[in-house]
């Protein structure tokens, strides 16, 4: 029974860690990365596509993401996606390829991706804090239930706080890793 408190709350804060390591790496960087373009949907002939599903992503090189439409009546669409996303980046097309060049990011636009990293951080900390909660009202039932003895309940119960804290660290590690990477020049 323990155990599979325990081992809930472990895949669940781990879930929550994977979770924020994508949000993170969506988060734009001085650096190209294809990962940048996967919240972009495109119109492609009336229905709302992921970018991905219509055209294959390339870093062309630091600073340009190479674009391969694979049906040239997408090309239009496919720039006015990436154009009308939240990224601010002008796409270039190039017969049935698009370039994608970043713009090298401002003092003051890195500061501003710093805090919505530390934002998505804390929001994860929070959702961590939220499962440790649950898993401790958990076990607080089974001891209630007379399942378990007091003992049992309170080692249960630092068994997750340990959890809790090892999963919280890796959230500071991710935050640390990217404000490192955001204020790279």
């Amino acid at each position: 029974m323990l155990n599979d408190v325990h081992k809930n709350a472990e895949a669940r804060m781990n879930k929550a860690v994977e979770s924020l390591d994508v949000r993170l790496s969506k988060i734009r960087t001085g650096r190209a990365q294809p990962a940048l373009l996967d919240g972009i949907m495109v119109d492609y002939y009336g229905s709302q596509t992921p970018l991905r599903q219509v055209a294959q992503i390339n870093v062309e090189d630091a600073r340009t993401l190479k674009l391969s439409v694979f049906d040239r009546n997408a090309i239009k669409a496919v720039e006015k996606a990436i154009q009308q996303s939240e990224l601010g980046l002008n796409p270039v097309v190039a017969g049935v390829e698009i370039r994608v060049p970043l713009p090298p990011l401002t003092e003051e636009r890195r500061k501003e991706l710093v805090k919505i990293v530390k934002n998505e951080v804390e929001q994860s900390k929070v959702e961590i804090r939220n499962i440790r909660r649950d898993a401790n009202a958990e076990v607080k039932d089974l001891q209630k239930n007379k399942e378990i003895s007091e003992d049992d309940q309170r080692s249960a119960e630092e068994k997750i706080q340990k959890l809790t804290d090892a999963s919280i660290k890796k959230t500071d590690d991710l935050l640390a890793a990217k404000q490192k990477e955001l204020m790279e020049i």
